[in-house]
């Protein structure tokens, strides 16, 4: 009878390590929802996020999911980033875009990729540097290919 105990012990903690999430699967930040940039705040002044200047025109973007990962791994899966104002209002103006990744003030920057036309983007790679394990105050930015100007922000998802 102990051997079959035992036996069925063992069984059981195979199983339920080999579906617990590996470390790389473990999320340190998911984001759901997107917040297109305006150039100027009230009194404006430019509407800078952690001393990135907004997009010289206003953006839109229409849905946003993002998930970085404790090894550094991001998927970020954008549509609808589209210019909200000048002469390309509703185009995608056909630049590249990178996201960058803030654990409390440290930003952690993925490869840019190419908007299409419509104004969808996927990102996957891994951020440099490497994001600590923990984040206390994630932030996730949509910039342009050199990262000189923010065109959308990730609402954070608990």
């Amino acid at each position: 009878m102990s051997r079959l105990l035992i036996s069925s012990s063992l069984v059981f903690l195979v199983a339920v390590l080999f579906a617990l999430p590996t470390p790389a699967e473990q999320s340190l930040a998911r984001f759901d929802g997107g917040i297109g940039s305006t150039p100027l705040r009230a009194g404006g002044a430019a509407n800078q996020v952690q001393g990135v200047n907004p997009g010289g025109v206003p953006w839109v973007i229409t849905s946003l999911k993002a998930n970085v990962q404790v090894d550094g791994h991001i998927r970020v899966d954008g549509r609808g980033l589209l210019f909200a104002g000048g002469n390309n209002v509703g185009r995608s103006g056909n630049v590249s875009v990178r996201a960058r990744f803030y654990c409390d003030t440290t930003a952690h920057d993925s490869s840019p990729v190419a908007l299409d036309s419509d104004g969808d983007f996927t990102i996957e790679g891994d951020l440099t540097p490497l994001p600590p394990l923990s984040c206390s105050n994630p932030l996730l930015l949509i910039l342009n290919g050199g990262g000189t100007a923010w065109f959308a922000a990730g609402v954070p998802r608990n």
